[in-house]
């Protein structure tokens, strides 16, 4: 019983140790930041059910786990006072760390299958890369 009360407190200081020094090393270690943004605005068909939407919301947010590199991604629907003058119905943010990754995107597998499986729905797309501002 003794062996087991010493090896526990052992075991508890070097533990505590273990978890500050990964807190510490999280803090100080220099992380590459974003350098492009891409904007994916999409204008939907008429009649297209808030079913669909919301389907296509589902799709996207789970399609850009399938591609590399994305640092962040946010997603929403257009607010606008006279929402029949919106040129666009949802707008998605994709962070990418390089230019290397973006245009990887553009290529992935993935994203292509949610063009061809969402496009019907589709009245209007706009996708355009912007640097990212230091």
């Amino acid at each position: 019983m003794k062996t087991r009360n010493k090896t526990l407190g052992y075991l508890v200081p070097v533990f505590a140790l273990c978890v500050f020094m990964l807190v510490i090393y999280g803090a100080y270690v220099p992380h590459k930041p974003a350098e492009i943004q891409r904007v994916v605005c999409i204008k939907f068909k008429p009649g297209t059910t808030p079913e669909d939407i919301d389907k296509h919301m589902r799709d996207f947010a789970t399609m850009k786990n399938a591609v590399k590199d994305v640092v962040a991604y946010t997603a929403g629907h257009v607010q606008n006072s006279q929402p029949e003058q919106n040129e666009f119905d949802v707008i998605h943010y994709l962070t990418f760390r390089t230019k290397e990754a973006a245009q990887g995107y553009e290529a992935n597998a993935d994203r292509k299958l949610f063009n061809k499986t969402n496009e019907a729905n589709w009245s209007k797309v706009l996708e355009m890369n912007s640097n990212i501002e230091k």
